[in-house]
């Protein structure tokens, strides 16, 4: 049986997104999106828990995300989920989980930066490798 791996995420970025280029000239560019559900706790207490996922986008689509996307802004991604390996700066093998975006949609109202932007479709033949970005703190703050 074949394998699947997809995900879909609606959030809001932690940070700016940061834009790169490899040595190709494909431009990268990386952000954070902090999903938060509601949960109770062990006594019945709503508490919110946060989950962050690190995505990175290639292409066009990256340079639009630059472009028009900032800390705060909600966001609909989906990708491929992938796992990655990093030794960090103490010799400690680390290993990371990031989504490869192939399709990015700005939500919100149209004068908050929201709408749609052209899809341009993801590079699934990306084999990372081109940025040392493993380890990366997430942003403590939730942006919302």
């Amino acid at each position: 049986m074949a394998s699947f791996n997809k995900i879909v995420i609606v959030g809001y970025l932690g940070r700016d997104p940061e834009l790169r280029y490899t040595p190709q000239g494909t431009a990268v560019c990386n952000f954070s999106i902090a999903t938060t559900e509601k949960r109770k706790d062990k006594s019945g207490e709503a508490q919110d828990a946060t989950t962050w996922f690190r995505v990175s986008v290639r292409g066009k689509q990256a340079e639009l995300v630059d472009q028009y996307l900032s800390k705060g802004k909600q966001v609909f991604v989906e990708g491929r989920l992938r796992q990655d390996e990093y030794t960090d700066r103490d010799g400690n093998k680390r290993q990371t989980l990031e989504v490869f975006a192939s399709d990015v949609q700005f939500l919100g109202s149209k004068g908050d930066g929201g709408g749609s932007m052209p899809s341009q479709g993801g590079d699934s033949s990306y084999s990372g490798g081109d940025f040392a970005g493993g380890g990366k703190d997430h942003d403590e703050d939730v942006p919302f």
